[in-house]
């Protein structure tokens, strides 16, 4: 079996972020999971690594731009791997040690200085302790931490294969 190629697997994380960001939407909307400041901290990291994959896709460069955007991908995806760690530290935490919960991300953001609301943000709060859905043992964090932790691996990976002889779409 022949591995994609190196144009081709930036289009298929561009696609697993696009799945990532419709999961979170179908838990938000159909679900009705409410997403805790993390979580939308994830989504950004999320979103921003599939738009670095989407513009490796579409400049379809290689040598040092597209080890560049493969850099870039890990580091967005390093971010939401980071961000979900911390939500299951929060999870794990025993009851009388989980933060209070704070205010949602549109009152910080208003009533805050923009550095000040990041750092609330990135701490989180009692809202992202709180496990709503569980799979095979794994919390919504936990599955996302393994979903980073994969985004992580396949941009490292891309930035460390060998470039192809040729260019085109299966190369």
């Amino acid at each position: 079996m022949t591995l994609p190629g190196i144009r081709p697997t930036f289009f298929i994380l561009f696609l697993a972020a696009v799945s990532l960001m419709l999961t979170a939407l179908y838990f938000e909307y159909v679900l009705k999971q409410i997403p805790c400041p993390l979580c939308i901290t994830i989504r950004v990291c999320v979103i921003l690594g599939g738009l670095v994959a989407l513009s490796a896709f579409l400049q379809n460069s290689n040598g040092y731009a597209r080890r560049l955007y493969a850099v870039l991908g890990a580091v967005f995806a390093a971010t939401g791997a980071g961000v979900a760690g911390r939500m299951l530290w929060l999870q794990n935490l025993p009851a009388d040690q989980v933060p209070a919960c704070g205010p949602d991300l549109t009152y910080m953001l208003d009533n805050f200085p923009l550095l000040e609301a990041l750092d609330i943000l990135f701490r989180g709060d009692g809202n992202c302790a709180e496990v709503t859905w569980r799979f095979m043992s794994l919390s919504i964090a936990g599955w996302t931490f393994v979903a980073c932790a994969g985004l992580v691996l396949v941009n490292l990976w891309q930035g460390l294969r060998r470039s192809p002889a040729s260019s085109g779409w299966l190369n």
